[in-house]
């Protein structure tokens, strides 16, 4: 079973920064593919942003050019970097891990993102 242990997240103004990081307790096939998902109060889970070990990235249209991902493949640390952050971006964010980008079968606890106007 692949734990996933997230930590960052927080308070933040609307145009502020946060960063966000995942650690996994593996590095295997399992953990290919890494991501971070988020889910809004009263709103379904979406994908966010996600990053193979080939280092390819893939971001949602609402993140694009504010969010960075990265991993460290040495230290199985996924990170999200968040900037010019917005209210709409107040969210429970999730990392996730998986064989592929398409399927993410291990999921962290969980950490609130919260950006006040």
């Amino acid at each position: 079973q692949v734990q996933l242990v997230e930590s960052g997240g927080g308070l933040v103004q609307a145009g502020g920064s946060l960063r966000l990081s995942c650690a996994a307790s593996e590095r295997s096939c399992r953990t290919s593919a890494m991501g971070w998902f988020r889910q809004a109060l009263g709103k379904e889970r979406e994908f966010v942003a996600g990053i193979r070990w080939s280092g390819s990235t893939y971001y949602a249209d609402s993140v694009k050019g504010r969010f960075t991902i990265s991993r460290d493949n040495a230290k199985i640390i996924v990170s999200l970097q968040m900037n010019s952050l917005k209210p709409e971006d107040t969210a429970v964010y999730y990392c996730a891990a998986g064989a592929a980008m398409e399927i993410f079968d291990y999921w962290g606890q969980g950490t609130q993102v919260t950006v006040s106007s």
